[in-house]
């Protein structure tokens, strides 16, 4: 099945391949079929901006979708690591309609689309990865969806 992170990160890379066809093209005199993108100056501006837009030149900056690391990355380091017990987990509880802090050491695995948590009696929640809005590390935001 393919996820909708999956999609919009394959339209980013065909913004940026097509960020390539227009910048050489400006740089190579432009595409003189195209009406807007006949000048080579325009055609090299839109270029530069489908590549700074796509996240092939800023790699770490990513202006609008925020950062490229998945939520799966993200749970995945919260649990193999040393001390999980100092990341909080914050997702929406769709039943009582808030959001819900959870400390990182009750993280017991993850599975597809789901991350499983135990709780007190050593009963499994399961809870959707597209609910998860943050990943707090001592207290402070290290990831946000």
């Amino acid at each position: 099945m393919i996820r909708g992170e999956q999609i919009k990160l394959y339209l980013w890379y065909l913004v940026g391949v097509m960020g390539v066809v227009f910048f050489w093209a400006g740089v190579w005199d432009g595409l003189g079929s195209l009406p807007y993108l006949s000048n080579p100056w325009i055609s090299l501006l839109v270029g530069l901006a489908m590549f700074t837009l796509s996240g092939v030149l800023f790699k770490d900056v990513a202006p609008f979708w925020g950062t490229q690391k998945t939520v799966h990355s993200i749970l995945h380091h919260v649990r193999t690591h040393a001390q999980p017990h100092q990341f909080h987990i914050q997702y929406h509880d769709k039943l009582t309609k808030k959001d819900v802090f959870l400390r990182g050491d009750k993280l017991h695995k993850i599975e597809k689309d789901f991350m499983i948590i135990l709780d007190e009696g050593k009963k499994e929640i399961f809870v959707p990865v597209h609910r998860i809005r943050a990943v707090l590390h001592k207290g402070k935001h290290y990831w946000k969806a």
